[in-house]
């Protein structure tokens, strides 16, 4: 199949930002429901291995969170929005150099709404670069970057998979202390183990940045070229035409 071709590291992230920029674009919900379902299938096809590939599972559980507290946001404070009223809550008198603004009150069914399609919105967003992660590896991407924001790219990429594998290593000394005690380890007990491979895992890539000679030349080395092919430009292209769809829609 064309989807586990081998693509341009660039090329999915273009897509992906076709994608959130057509999300964003169209304002609509029923569009972040179908980019969502879109990126789920291409990790479902694309998954990279690698701390990284879990990415879009904890975008997934960061953008329900955000659609949590932006739904309790928009029924405890917000604009009034006249129409059919749900229920009340005891409202706050604020200031009058707060116009416009009320803390509780009647909440209507439009309101509901609007907090829901507003927080759809940012959490599609999340869950759509979580993909772009899941399916491209930083260190591919770091092989892209120009000579002169090589460092910066290396630095953004060190703090970019800082998250996940901290989270591999919370799951790995879990799982350890489960199978030595029998019981389910609390969260206080893996601190200490997760701190100290944490140090082990930045003093060996200090390490092994300094046997590379990391910093002492301006110039990089490449393996190889990597340039854009036709399928790259197709998958590109694709992701700006559901894009465009979306808003015109």
């Amino acid at each position: 199949m064309a989807m586990k071709r081998k693509l341009h590291p660039l090329t999915m992230w273009g897509f992906f930002t076709a994608l959130a920029v057509g999300v964003i674009a169209s304002d609509n919900a029923q569009t972040a429901v179908a980019a969502i379902a879109i990126s789920a299938l291409i990790v479902l096809a694309r998954k990279e291995s690698g701390p990284w590939g879990s990415s879009f599972r904890w975008s997934l559980i960061a953008a329900i969170y955000l659609l949590i507290i932006r739904l309790i946001t928009g029924i405890v404070i917000g604009v009034p929005r006249p129409g059919t009223e749900v229920f009340t809550l005891p409202r706050i008198h604020l200031p009058s150099w707060l116009p416009g603004i009320r803390i509780g009150g009647p909440v209507t069914l439009e309101r509901l709404e609007s907090a829901l399609s507003e927080g759809l919105i940012i959490a599609t967003v999340i869950i759509i670069f979580g993909a772009a992660n899941s399916v491209t590896s930083p260190k591919k991407l770091l092989r892209t970057l120009p000579t002169f924001i090589h460092q910066l790219g290396t630095t953004l990429v060190i703090a970019t998979s800082v998250f996940p594998q901290l989270i591999t290593s919370i799951q790995r000394i879990k799982r350890a202390q489960y199978l030595r005690s029998g019981r389910k380890p609390s969260t206080l007990s893996v601190g200490i183990p997760l701190l100290e491979e944490s140090l082990t895992r930045a003093v060996s890539l200090a390490e092994s940045m300094e046997s590379r000679g990391f910093g002492i030349s301006k110039r990089t080395s490449r393996y190889r070229p990597i340039a854009f092919e036709a399928l790259d430009l197709s998958v590109i292209g694709t992701g700006f035409g559901i894009a465009l769809v979306m808003v015109l829609l």
